[in-house]
């Protein structure tokens, strides 16, 4: 992939990531703010973009969006290949680990 398609694929993932954040946001807020993993004024701003103004945040060359799973324990809980019980108490734990960090950032 050459430095322009990656560029493109920025601006196509920005606008994504926008699109759906505001329609959750505008959906049903607190699941929104836990789901995002944004504050409150995060959240208004996002919700109240006009198409324009998404088009053009969405354009720029950085990405909008991270990974919030970014430590060893909640990738191995949520890459865990055990039994299907076992996988989903992994997942459950990595929700209630990735939960607590929502808050702690609020």
């Amino acid at each position: 992939m050459n430095t322009e398609q990656i560029l493109a694929e920025i601006r196509e993932a920005n606008l994504s990531y926008l699109m759906l954040a505001q329609s959750l946001i505008r959906a049903d807020r607190d699941q929104a703010l836990f789901r995002l993993g944004v504050s409150e004024e995060t959240a208004n701003l996002i919700g109240a973009l006009t198409p324009a103004q998404m088009m053009k945040v969405a354009s720029g060359n950085t990405l909008l969006c991270r990974m919030r799973c970014d430590d060893d324990l909640v990738w191995s809980l949520l890459t865990s290949h055990g039994k299907s019980a076992a996988n989903d108490v992994s997942r459950l734990h990595a929700s209630i680990l990735l939960a607590g960090r929502h808050q702690e950032a609020a």
